[in-house]
């Protein structure tokens, strides 16, 4: 009777636990990879490209690390490194110094949109308003969004003009696609 119930528990335990790991492995169809939520936020996503160097260092400069580290969700319009190198010379260095914070934080802030707009979201804003759309930025100012050459554009309050040239990177507390020059207020 004792080995009897012994294979009966062990028997179970393993049914059990072959269970639960072929579960542990499957993906649930449901909720696929793409459907996970992140576990990096926009600042720890940048951190992680070295794409993104600069940008980094000025958003620690302009002490705004624990604002695009909170709950959002943000939409960052993120410079490269290349799109700050194409800033007239000393301009980033001008920029990240401590008496120009308030110009810095103007500049950071202008690239950062409060919610979270994927690209498919840009092209259809810009579809449904004749082929212009503009996005009120975190810093008050516009950008305006359209397409040239099947590319979306921003153009800034100067009438720069700027390329999405990687779109959709997902984070915990928003979405980030990058830019190839910085855009200014």
């Amino acid at each position: 009777m004792k080995t009897t119930n012994l294979l009966s528990t062990l028997s179970f335990l393993f049914i059990f636990f072959t269970s639960v790991s072929l579960n542990a492995n499957n993906t649930d169809p449901i909720k696929s990879e793409s459907n996970k939520e992140p576990a990096k936020t926009i600042v720890d996503v940048a951190v992680g490209n070295e794409n993104f160097s600069t940008l980094v260092a000025a958003v620690k400069a302009a002490d705004l690390v624990g604002t695009l580290n909170s709950e959002g969700p943000f939409t960052v319009f993120a410079p490269t490194n290349d799109a700050f190198a194409k800033l007239p010379e000393g301009t980033v260095e001008s920029l990240l110094k401590e008496e120009n914070r308030e110009a810095l934080t103007a500049v950071l802030t202008y690239h950062v949109v409060a919610g979270e707009f994927k690209a498919a979201d840009v092209l259809k804003a810009i579809k449904e308003n004749g082929g212009m759309f503009e996005i009120p930025t975190v810093n008050g100012e516009k950008l305006t969004a359209h397409l040239k050459d099947g590319k979306v554009m921003l153009k800034d309050a100067q009438g720069n003009m700027s390329t999405i040239i990687m779109t959709d990177v997902d984070a915990s507390n928003g979405i980030i696609h990058a830019i190839d020059t910085v855009v200014m207020p």
